[in-house]
């Protein structure tokens, strides 16, 4: 994680956005281990940073890092990267996998089992993005931080 002084928009004076990238195999606790990422980013950056992050957008952040590291561990098994970026006021969620076919969400079915990570993903993300790279593709959320100013993040306290 950058831990430069933070600017207004959640970067730093020189633009230079807050950031961590973290390697994700394809085996183990990968998902919980990203989850445990967000959340680790995120405190950092209101404790050391100043930014306002949301009970909503912690719980959020954690939802759609789960849901996107799900996802490319079953359809592209093999190593993933997750890259959370603050900048503008929001958290970007990236999730790169080595596969190539872009996903697409299904129409809204209440009575399917299962597979509504992307339309849950869709719903809650203020921007959303799938772009092919030179190997595989990379699905982008970026959230809100600020929406609920003033509530306390888990083991976190107003002093």
């Amino acid at each position: 994680m950058v831990t430069a002084p933070v600017g207004e928009n959640g970067s730093t004076p020189g633009g230079q956005d807050i950031r961590t990238t973290a390697a994700l195999d394809g085996d183990g606790p990968g998902i919980a281990r990203a989850r445990g990422l967000a959340v680790e980013f995120l405190t950092r950056a209101r404790a050391e940073h100043g930014l306002p992050v949301s009970r909503r957008a912690m719980d959020l952040t954690q939802l759609v890092v789960s849901e996107l590291v799900t996802n490319a561990r079953k359809y592209a098994p093999g190593p993933a990267v997750l890259d959370l970026r603050i900048t503008g006021g929001l958290v970007e969620i990236a999730v790169w996998d080595r596969d190539p076919v872009l996903p697409v969400a299904r129409a809204a079915d209440a009575g399917r089992v299962g597979q509504h990570g992307l339309e849950i993903v869709r719903a809650v993300a203020q921007e959303f993005a799938v772009r092919r790279e030179p190997v595989g593709k990379c699905v982008t959320a970026r959230l809100a931080l600020a929406d609920d100013v003033g509530e306390e993040l888990p083991g976190h306290r107003h002093r």
